[in-house]
């Protein structure tokens, strides 16, 4: 509902025009290459709206339930957490949500990468915090048959013994609660004092003190940040490929490794959502049952469109559903490339295939239009030499059941619902690819859309549904432009 609600300060039209291709009159702020004018207002809308987002990676996960109550209920936890944040001046809500994301409140957890214990810290972080970890090298023999040569230089077949060296932990203090806690609380504490804001120290607690000290440095240097206000949330939201591009390529870097330029707003809806489960246990579970996907997609939802998108949204089976709902849950693309940023290229399986292929939500349409319009707004602004703008190519809208299957795509029965579309990118230059994926990234960060590549060079898109209305008004805005009076450029397949 909160999505919502700030979805809907974005409704109001916005002046300004482009020439000569579609400009919406529904925009909204800071996104692209708005990045480089954020105003004090639109960063904290950003910024709300980014934690909001984070309610997808922390509530897709089965142990979200069980976690919440095991750190809000165990009383010993309880006690450690409350401790803490008195000695080290840490919130007791922080220590929790840190607790909450990293283990579920698990005190033995333990990541493929090496962390462990409830706060997973890793070996040197460890080390820093003062905990002991003590280990002893034990070996265990074992028996091998191998060839050796005897003293005529023959071949012959012997038993011998190998003692096999292996490493036992007989300490290991990040598995101890009642040490970890107090420990990462106090070295939180000396973060917020060597990075100057706890937004900052919780960055570090993920990314690293080096990674963070090189972030706060680039964030000084860009443009357009004032000296006082240098947050975790100004250094995510003040870079683009065109903007404070050396910022960005760090940004990107760090996401590509762990996602931790994230990881605050991460920790903030933690908090958040530990105070729901406090409150209203009920409300909770009823959130937890909105992030599980309809469909067999393995422990969690792997993209935020498993969830999105339920069974009863499949509703195209045939192609005789699609034309009943031409007009009204389903409408024409318009097909002007130059115009709108996009062109459709269709593969039907019959001769009249292209028509109703052509078709999809008002709201999917709006989300293709919006995506093309901020994709070269951005290619603009990179100002690349040599390259011209490519429509994006449209490879799929509406799909009937046969054809998604025929597809042999992953994601392609999602097509039935006709909320969804794919763009391929492998023909776009290389900066129209980078602007196509920022932009993408942009929106889906703030909770506006899901994508997620499904096969080589073919992205599947879709917005959430708190956002159809939204695109829908950006697909009336098309409408109602008199350019598409003009004679239409033909669909594909209808040459």
């Amino acid at each position: 509902m909160r999505l919502r609600f700030l979805l809907l300060l974005c409704l109001a039209p916005l002046e300004g025009a482009a020439p000569g291709y579609f400009v919406p009159d529904h925009r909204l702020p800071g996104i692209g290459i708005e990045r480089d004018a954020l105003s004090d207002e639109t960063l904290a809308l950003r910024t709300d709206l980014m934690i909001q987002s984070q309610t997808f990676a922390i509530m897709r996960d089965p142990q979200a339930l069980p976690g919440a109550k095991r750190i809000t209920s165990d009383r010993k936890l309880q006690s450690l957490f409350h401790l803490a944040a008195e000695r080290s001046g840490m919130p007791e809500q922080l220590l929790e949500a840190i607790a909450y994301v990293e283990s579920w409140g698990d005190p033995k957890a333990e990541s493929p990468t090496g962390p462990r214990g409830i706060m997973q810290v890793s070996l040197a972080t460890a080390r820093e915090m003062g905990l002991r970890i003590v280990s002893i090298t034990r070996y265990r023999v074992v028996k091998e048959r191998v060839q050796v040569r005897d003293k005529r230089k023959r071949l012959v077949t012997r038993t011998v013994r190998r003692r096999i060296p292996y490493v036992v932990g007989s300490r290991d203090d990040r598995l101890n609660p009642d040490r970890v806690i107090p420990a990462a609380a106090n070295y939180l504490a000396n973060l917020e004092r060597r990075f100057g804001g706890r937004d900052w120290a919780v960055f570090a607690y993920h990314c690293g003190e080096g990674c963070v000290a090189t972030m706060q440095d680039l964030t000084r240097r860009a443009r357009g940040i004032p000296p006082d206000e240098i947050t975790v949330a100004r250094m995510f939201f003040s870079c683009s490929p065109a903007w404070n591009r050396e910022l960005y390529m760090a940004v990107q870097s760090q996401m590509q490794r762990d996602y931790s330029p994230t990881y605050w707003f991460r920790i903030e809806r933690a908090q958040q959502l530990l105070a729901m489960y406090r409150e209203d246990p009920g409300a909770f579970e009823d959130l937890a049952k909105q992030y599980k996907s309809d469909f067999p997609v393995g422990p969690r939802a792997p993209h935020r469109l498993t969830v999105w998108l339920k069974q009863n949204d499949l509703v195209f089976h045939s192609s005789d559903d699609i034309r009943a709902a031409e007009g009204t849950k389903l409408v024409r693309a318009f097909n002007q490339p130059a115009y709108f940023g996009y062109l459709l290229r269709l593969s039907p399986d019959t001769p009249d295939g292209a028509a109703y292929l052509s078709e999809a939500s008002p709201s999917a349409l709006g989300t293709l239009m919006y995506i093309a319009y901020e994709t070269r707004r951005v290619w603009e602004a990179m100002n690349p030499n040599g390259e011209i703008f490519q429509p994006l190519e449209v490879s799929s809208l509406v799909e009937t059941d046969d054809y998604a299957k025929h597809a042999n795509q992953s994601e392609a029965l999602a097509h039935t619902s006709g909320q969804v579309f794919d763009i391929a990118y492998n023909n776009l230059p290389s900066a129209e690819q980078e602007a196509l994926r920022f932009i993408l990234d942009d929106l889906g960060w703030e909770g506006y859309l899901g994508f997620v590549d499904d096969g080589p060079k073919n992205i599947h898109i879709g917005c959430a549904p708190s956002a159809r209305d939204f695109f829908a008004a950006v697909f009336q805005d098309a409408a109602d432009s008199k350019t598409i009076y003009v004679a239409s450029e033909p669909v594909a397949g209808q040459e």
